[in-house]
């Protein structure tokens, strides 16, 4: 038996009483467990940038980084706009996405036009994957902007009123792969396409009778979900503020070795080199859509450590300020070894030694219980995922319209 555990939101635009109820109750039917349930308003998410780390590839240039910070190819800037990158830097004429909107005074809908125009007239250029600029004209001004169309999909998530109702869930993975979760629970990124029991589908074939103001499309397509128990983990880490010694996943790859600063670098997502022959892709796309114990192993095997079997852990998820009712060791919780650091502060009634467990919020499972889930080494995972047909993604720019 495997536990996943995953990060669900439902996107400001669905963010309705009905959709709320729906996804509980979808959730429910498929067997998937709501552990922890709430909402994050606009006015959070903009202060502490909650979306920007969210899409960070793409908000990096647009929010989160001055352009002097970017790896702008200056010879590609030249031959694009006919000036010299460091001309263009002393003039005051390069702006990121966020700092242009002040600049010209323009909120990130009316950017977005501009960018847009910008586009059709041939002044746009791409540098990589979600590294975009261009040159934008208004009020007289010409200004070069970096990934100006990330202030709009921003906007829907910082504008007064706007919200994200969050759900953190688990599931045996018998029951449903992390692919199954994703293709059948929540549904693919065009919801026209999605199963009609899916979440997606259902709010895309009822959106007027949930309470939403328009339909959904691949974008506004109702529902969020993580990729891989990873991606499940920076992202809890990001909107909820866990860190990675007090999350579940993330204290079991601290036990399997992985240091604390690779799991922040991480989940950046960044581009990784692993395997013999070499492969090279984003981090996410490389753990995207295995089960907990798959994702736990690959990521020893691209972090260059010894690849160890599975043990599923007696303490399957947990979270600060939970009731008690049962004790167990340290070495009962974390079968592959506690994560250096490990600290219980915020659990109620737990001590160094041990820690009590409610009988609500994780697996009743005895020490006793705690086999190996897997002996399946990462080479043969690798080579599962090398047989998909599956496309590979490579950037995180690739990823937004799924997310």
């Amino acid at each position: 038996m495997v536990h996943n555990c995953a990060f669900v939101f439902i996107k400001p635009h669905a963010v309705t009483e009905q959709v709320k109820e729906l996804v509980r109750d979808v959730l429910s039917r498929k067997g998937i467990a709501i552990f922890q349930e709430g909402s994050i308003g606009a006015e959070e998410i903009d202060k502490k940038m909650l979306i920007d780390q969210h899409y960070y590839a793409i908000a990096a240039k647009a929010t989160l980084k001055k352009p002097t910070e970017l790896p702008v190819p200056e010879d590609k800037f030249k031959k694009k706009f006919g000036i010299e990158w460091k001309d263009a830097v002393a003039q005051d004429k390069v702006f990121n996405a966020k700092d242009a909107c002040e600049h010209l005074k323009v909120d990130g809908a009316k950017l977005n036009d501009l960018w847009s125009a910008a586009k059709k007239n041939d002044k746009l250029i791409k540098f990589g994957g979600g590294f975009y600029c261009g040159l934008v004209e208004h009020g007289g001004s010409k200004v070069y902007v970096f990934n100006a169309f990330f202030m709009a999909m921003r906007g829907k998530f910082v504008n007064p009123g706007a919200s994200i109702h969050y759900y953190v869930v688990e599931w045996d993975s018998a029951a449903a792969s992390w692919e199954e979760f994703r293709g059948r629970v929540l549904g693919p990124t065009d919801p026209a396409e999605a199963p009609a029991d899916s979440l997606r589908g259902r709010v895309a074939s009822n959106w007027k009778e949930l309470g939403l103001a328009a339909p959904c499309d691949t974008g506004d397509n109702a529902v969020h979900a993580s990729a891989s128990p990873f991606e499940a983990l920076a992202e809890r880490m990001n909107w909820l503020g866990y860190s990675a010694e007090q999350d579940t996943f993330g204290a079991q790859l601290l036990g399997a070795g992985v240091p604390l600063n690779v799991i922040h670098d991480w989940s950046v997502d960044p581009q990784v080199t692993y395997d013999d022959p070499p492969i090279t892709k984003s981090l996410f796309d490389s753990l995207e859509d295995t089960n907990t114990d798959e994702c736990l192993m690959l990521c020893q095997k691209i972090a260059g450590l010894p690849v160890t079997p599975y043990i599923e852990p007696v303490l399957t998820t947990y979270m600060p300020h939970q009731e008690i009712s049962k004790a167990l060791t340290i070495d009962q919780i974390f079968p592959m070894g506690a994560p250096e650091g490990f600290s219980f502060e915020g659990y109620s009634n737990v001590t160094a030694t041990s820690a009590d467990i409610t009988t609500s919020a994780i697996a009743t499972a005895t020490a006793e219980t705690a086999t190996p889930a897997t002996t399946e080494t990462a080479e043969a995972l690798t080579k599962k995922k090398k047989s998909s047909k599956k496309k590979v993604k490579v950037t995180k720019k690739s990823k937004v319209g799924c997310c």
